[in-house]
């Protein structure tokens, strides 16, 4: 059954962070999801992306993408690194990271060029914990909660939060 719009579970907030949790049915409702997310991103924004193996990570990239409105599609970057996908139109291209493969921290990262692309490209990092954080002061840490095991479920509890200024509007922008 599907749930007629990714409804928020529940939204708070403290000084510097805003965090939203959405509840997802399927990985059509996370691509819809990563669109409705794509909306509010601009040129500069940095989403860090957290979840299991399987979680929808590349799935929810794969609508920012669409919501982006990039060129190419948007696939795992796992043994490339990063892909970065230019825009069709006017807006900012996806440069989409996955830093699994990556033991160090920003030293590591260095050699992409994450801090160049920055400023024109709205940058979304897999497993960037620990590794990306310092690139911006506001950013978006997507966390992706499913079911472990041996199991079928495809509901997730998707977590956005918002650090920093650049966020504080998150519940508006995407309730």
């Amino acid at each position: 059954m599907e749930a007629a719009h990714n409804g928020p579970v529940a939204a708070s907030a403290t000084a510097d962070t805003v965090t939203l949790d959405v509840a997802v049915e399927s990985p059509e409702e996370m691509k819809r999801l990563g669109r409705r997310i794509a909306a509010v991103l601009a040129p500069g924004d940095l989403v860090m992306l957290t979840g299991e193996l399987g979680a929808g990570k590349t799935t929810l990239t794969r609508g920012l993408g669409e919501g982006l409105g990039v060129r190419g599609a948007v696939t795992s970057p796992t043994f490339v690194i990063a892909r970065v996908h230019p825009p069709l139109g006017e807006g900012p291209a996806l440069v989409h990271v996955d830093a699994y493969r990556l033991g160090g921290g920003l030293d590591e990262m260095e050699d992409l060029d994450l801090d160049v692309s920055l400023p024109e490209s709205v940058i979304v990092v897999e497993w960037g914990d620990g590794k990306v954080e310092e690139l911006s002061e506001d950013r978006l840490h997507v966390v992706i909660d499913r079911a472990v095991g041996d199991t079928d479920d495809e509901r997730r509890k998707v977590t956005l939060v918002g650090i920093g200024a650049r966020w504080a509007g998150l519940g508006h922008a995407l309730g």
